[in-house]
């Protein structure tokens, strides 16, 4: 716990930070300036963690996630994976008893948006293996799924994509009772399609609970990609300059009316979708508390994609009434 002061003018602001990552780091803040009321700046650190997955590209390196956060899903998580799950495109009706797939083919974009798994509902199938042909698509595949994501180790493999293109997966039992193939292609991320995506997605748990829908926020759009860019060489709600997040859109100073602005922050594996980020977000309060601010009448989305980066993808909700 720490605390510090510092004057702003005209402005009195409260600011919370969390981080608890297990499997990813998520930060979020929550801030309310009210022009006329003179005061300081009010920071409080509620809680801060440090633990992270092991990306190294090895088969059998990543370590899976230890945060009761993260495996005990809340049902807007289970909802919103349940749905990232229908959307890999593998047929969920049953499979040749010597096969793992009734395609021939998927999609999947370079965030690895949800884990490769067998068809057919199966389960309880014993060890596999898999394998890759293109190792500048696909590099190999993590020991384990993304339980956090709602994936069982029982079927599923988090792939650990490198690169666009196609690749052909194999894999099987060591039994060799079931054996199979399928071209998995990867597509670079609809940075601006899914930016919007997670404005809808927002909006539903808004009218979910009786609020007003947010429109896109064009003063601060910019701002909010900014702070998504920032992220990859300081993921902190601090700038790299050291100045506080709220610059990068400052609060109007008209003395108008109250002016109110948040930001959620999120990067790493568990947020490789619109659905699974805005999941992450409502499954952690001070974010969700952001998201279902009545102050709020606007949101702009930040988001980047970098695969040498230490946590590949970085989003940035930037709420403001203004």
């Amino acid at each position: 716990m720490a605390a510090a002061a510092a004057s702003l003018k005209q402005t009195r602001v409260t600011i919370l930070l969390s981080v608890n990552a297990a499997a990813i780091l998520i930060a979020g803040i929550l801030i309310a300036g009210a022009i006329g009321i003179n005061g300081g700046l009010e920071f409080r650190v509620i809680e801060q963690r440090s633990d992270e997955v092991n990306e190294a590209v090895e088969q059998a390196a990543m370590l899976d996630a230890e945060s009761s956060s993260q495996t005990q899903m809340t049902a807007e998580m289970k909802e919103y994976t349940t749905a990232l799950r229908a959307d890999s495109g593998v047929d969920s009706s049953p499979v040749a008893s010597s096969e793992l797939w009734n395609e021939d083919s998927i999609t999947i974009y370079e965030s690895a948006n949800f884990d490769i798994c067998a068809g057919g509902g199966l389960s309880g199938i014993g060890q596999m293996y898999w394998q890759t042909s293109n190792s500048s698509v696909i590099a190999g595949f993590y020991s384990t799924a993304r339980s956090w994501l709602g994936y069982s180790s029982d079927t599923c493999r988090y792939p650990i994509i490198v690169g666009t293109g196609t690749a052909l997966v194999t894999a099987g039992t060591y039994d060799g009772w079931r054996h199979d193939s399928i071209m998995v292609t990867v597509l670079p991320i609809p940075i601006d399609q899914w930016k919007y995506e997670v404005l809808s997605l927002v909006n539903q748990e808004r009218v979910k609970n009786g609020l007003e829908p947010l429109t896109w926020g064009d003063t601060c759009a910019s701002a909010a990609q900014t702070r998504a860019d920032e992220s990859k060489t300081k993921y902190s709600h601090t700038r790299p300059d050291g100045s506080a997040w709220s610059t990068a859109c400052l609060l109007p100073q008209d003395g108008t009316k109250k002016y109110y602005a948040g930001e959620n922050l999120m990067a790493g594996n568990a947020a490789p979708s619109p659905q699974a980020a805005v999941a992450a977000w409502m499954n952690s309060e001070d974010h969700k508390a952001n998201i279902l601010n009545p102050n709020f009448t606007k949101m702009s989305v930040g988001l980047t994609y970098d695969r040498n980066s230490k946590y590949k993808i970085y989003w940035s909700q930037f709420f403001t009434n203004y």
